[in-house]
């Protein structure tokens, strides 16, 4: 375990860190494994069918003996019965041992049974099951890096939205309170991939997880887009599938901003928008992210009035959001500097440093129901969002 945080120690105890990291691989490569704990076997990759394990039936003792083991997330859990894990397993025509993704930190196995087991812990229906091996997948794709998200000390939650068909027929929420609480399949996806990534992966809070506060967006976070309400084109067309496929695409979210807005023209909105975008504590100004800005379909039928699309749309919301170098003081505009002068050469506290490197890393999505609210998600370091499509079993 390397020790966090690094923000303020001097080069001198960062280089004595690394020293001890160093001498602590080499003597880890060289010694003979340790015998293996329950924890570490489970991360090594599978070929053989879970096993099963005795548990007691009352529910508030299985749910201590879950949180005892640390294998839920604080809320109740549904036990995981041979029975359910079966009924997921007929919504996928892949292998149970087949390994579908490798899940950092720990580099667990996520097999398609492993994957079963938390959805229904989660509460998932059997019908979800083919969205979270879409999402497994997506979230270990090497763009994604989850590897940072899983142990930074930011807040990075992993953000689900699903396009095509499967949004309706799951009914995943795209409309009024979308993000929030009220529709299960909204609220089991989102909570099945944080089990995931904790219960696979390893990224327990305080071992591998070193999020500072965290936010309840590490329960869950997920929503469909509202592609009926959007004057445009969704999010997976945007990105190459076809308006009938079905997709998840996971972000590495730090959290939501609300931002509510009744001006009556565009140019107006646009202003809101970018001034709201501008924190000098954000990581997409210090490292060029790939944020998303979640439009109500008020607004977006808004711009859309004015004979704008979605690029004229991110192009506007990219310069809008233009932020003066000077506002990051001291050791941070050193390593803002550093962090973005082989994309923007010199910069001076005068320099107005772009969000992202180019509009079209921004990413735009039309979600919610009536009102004046859209949302800013700002994202974790050098994550990029991934779109996966989803393989049903029929």
């Amino acid at each position: 375990m390397i020790p966090h945080p690094f923000g303020t120690r001097s080069r001198d105890e960062i280089r004595n860190i690394a020293a001890s990291c160093a001498d602590d691989i080499a003597r880890l490569l060289c010694e003979a494994p340790p015998l293996k704990s329950a924890l570490t076997a489970s991360l090594e990759p599978a070929i053989a069918r879970a096993k099963l394990v005795e548990a007691p039936g009352d529910p508030d003792e299985l749910n201590k003996f879950y949180m005892k083991r640390r294998w839920g997330d604080g809320l109740p859990i549904v036990a995981p019965t041979q029975a359910a894990v079966e009924r997921m397993l007929r919504h996928t025509k892949r292998a149970p041992h087949e390994v579908v993704a490798t899940i950092a930190p720990g580099m667990g196995a996520a097999t398609v049974e492993y994957i079963a087991i938390q959805a229904v812990m989660a509460g998932c229906h059997p019908e979800y099951l083919p969205v979270l091996i879409a999402a497994a997948e997506a979230v270990a794709t090497p763009k994604f890096h989850l590897q940072a998200m899983q142990a930074t000390t930011n807040p990075a939650a992993i953000w689900l939205i699903v396009n095509g068909p499967i949004a309706r027929w799951l009914e995943v929420n795209s409309g009024a309170g979308c993000l929030g609480q009220g529709n299960w399949a909204n609220a089991t996806l989102g909570r099945a991939l944080r089990l995931i990534l904790q219960n696979i992966g390893g990224a327990l809070p305080g071992e591998m997880d070193k999020a500072t506060q965290g936010q309840p967006g590490k329960y869950t976070f997920c929503c469909a887009e509202n592609e009926e309400a959007s004057p445009w084109e969704s999010l997976h067309v945007e990105r190459g599938f076809a308006p009938d496929a079905n997709t998840v695409t996971v972000v590495g979210a730090l959290g939501t901003w609300s931002m509510n807005m009744t001006a009556r023209k565009g140019e107006e909105v646009i202003a809101m928008i970018g001034d709201t975008m501008q924190y000098p504590a954000s990581s997409d100004y210090i490292h060029a992210g790939a944020p998303f800005v979640v439009l109500s379909p008020q607004h977006a039928n808004l711009f859309h009035r004015e004979g704008w699309d979605k690029a004229e749309v991110k192009r506007r919301l990219w310069e809008a959001s233009k932020m003066r170098a000077g506002r990051h003081k001291g050791s941070e505009f050193d390593r803002m500097v550093n962090a973005r002068r082989a994309e923007l050469g010199d910069i001076g506290p005068d320099t107005l440093l772009p969000i992202t490197e180019n509009p079209g890393d921004l990413s735009l999505v039309v979600a919610g129901g009536a009102g004046s609210h859209s949302v800013f998600i700002p994202v974790s370091a050098y994550t990029r969002s991934v779109t996966t499509e989803i393989v049903l079993s029929e």
